[in-house]
């Protein structure tokens, strides 16, 4: 049952939503920087908070599927499939937006618009509450590690806001899979997240997922070259090429303020020679090292392999790597740390989601172990 002070909080975030304010509020991915979708004045407070790209477009949150009939033109009947067998929950859709309902800034000018039914009570009850379409991107500050904990909202925004709803932690702690089904029902995958290929495959049918929009371009890096490539944070906002359909496509996201390397290799043993060799390396360079690990895999890492080290849980078990990636990544700040390395994970299930985010987070720089 609802606590009346969590309906009276609510309730307030609702009006706030409503007179044009922004309002950060928990879903079961991570915490979302929420606005009123129709209101443009209220959206370009988000971007302004946020320091976000304005050809990023925003995912519009809504408490039930009739409310869709005036926010699309049309859905695809494999698209109607997916909301049923994923609403609510991580999925966010593609579909094509009705001309003049929705703030152009939303859309980022596209014809089309991302839509999903968050699962989360919070969220729901403030949708609902609100009465409105509402445009919420991660409640962070751009290119910064996403937040699945109301404090994170408050490290990166408070004070660019007007109010935070406190819903505990998020759940999947990864964004919502964004996807787009094409005109022959092939299932495009924008962004993958919290709903895995395989289970868009399961509903889609087999062969018409397409996971390749998903792929960013890898740079290789040689482990000696790695020291000396720019900060991943750097390349944010570079990019001059069209606008992307869906979030997470085109610029650095989820990055650590220390430089970042994903570390591949044929074993896990190769990896961690090479990471700690680089760690070592570093070390004596002065730098203050990080490193991400898998717990089956900190046995292989000498004692103390950098100064700060956090582990991602068990390379079996990609639920708990997803919830505490973002946090991990914070985890690095907080420690200062300048010099990070993180090992890959095998890229099936929620593994392609967690790999989508590293990447992203490292600019792309991938170190492959000798």
């Amino acid at each position: 049952m609802e606590k009346e002070e969590d309906h009276a909080a609510i309730t307030a975030a609702a009006a706030l939503l409503r007179e044009g304010g922004t309002v950060a509020f928990p879903t079961e991915t991570v915490y979302g920087l929420g606005a009123d979708a129709r209101n443009t004045t209220a959206v370009e407070a988000v971007f302004g908070a946020k320091g976000r790209p304005s050809d990023n477009p925003l995912i519009v949150h809504i408490a039930d599927q009739k409310a869709l009939d005036e926010l699309v033109e049309e859905i695809h009947p494999t698209a109607a499939a997916l909301m049923e067998a994923f609403w609510p929950g991580p999925l966010t859709l593609v579909l094509p937006v009705r001309t003049g309902v929705l703030s152009p800034r939303v859309t980022a000018g596209l014809d089309t618009v991302g839509v999903r039914i968050p699962d989360h009570p919070v969220a729901l009850s403030l949708l609902r509450e609100a009465g409105c379409p509402v445009a919420a991107p991660s409640a962070n500050r751009s290119g910064r590690p996403s937040p699945t904990l109301a404090s994170h909202v408050m490290e990166d925004l408070n004070g660019f806001i007007d109010a935070v709803v406190d819903g505990g932690a998020a759940g999947v702690g990864l964004e919502s899979t964004v996807v787009q089904v094409l005109p022959d029902g092939t299932v495009a995958v924008l962004r993958p997240g919290g709903i895995t290929a395989e289970q868009l495959e399961a509903v889609a049918g087999a062969g018409a997922v397409d996971t390749a929009p998903a792929h960013a371009a890898e740079t290789a890096a040689s482990p000696a070259a790695s020291a000396v490539r720019s900060p991943a944070g750097d390349s944010a906002g570079e990019d001059t090429g069209p606008a992307p359909r869906a979030p997470g496509m085109k610029y650095t996201h989820y990055a650590p303020r220390g430089w970042l390397g994903v570390v591949r290799g044929s074993s896990p043993q190769a990896v961690a020679k090479t990471a700690a060799e680089l760690l070592q390396a570093a070390q004596r360079d002065g730098g203050i090292t990080g490193l991400l690990l898998f717990e089956e895999h900190a046995a292989l890492y000498p004692a103390s392999p950098a100064a700060c080290v956090v582990s991602l849980g068990s390379i079996h078990s990609p639920e708990e790597g997803a919830r505490s990636l973002y946090a991990a990544l914070r985890r690095f700040d907080e420690a200062g740390a300048t010099y990070i390395l993180a090992e890959a994970c095998p890229e099936t299930g929620l593994g392609a989601a967690i790999m989508n985010r590293l990447m992203k987070a490292a600019g792309g720089t991938v170190i492959a172990a000798r």
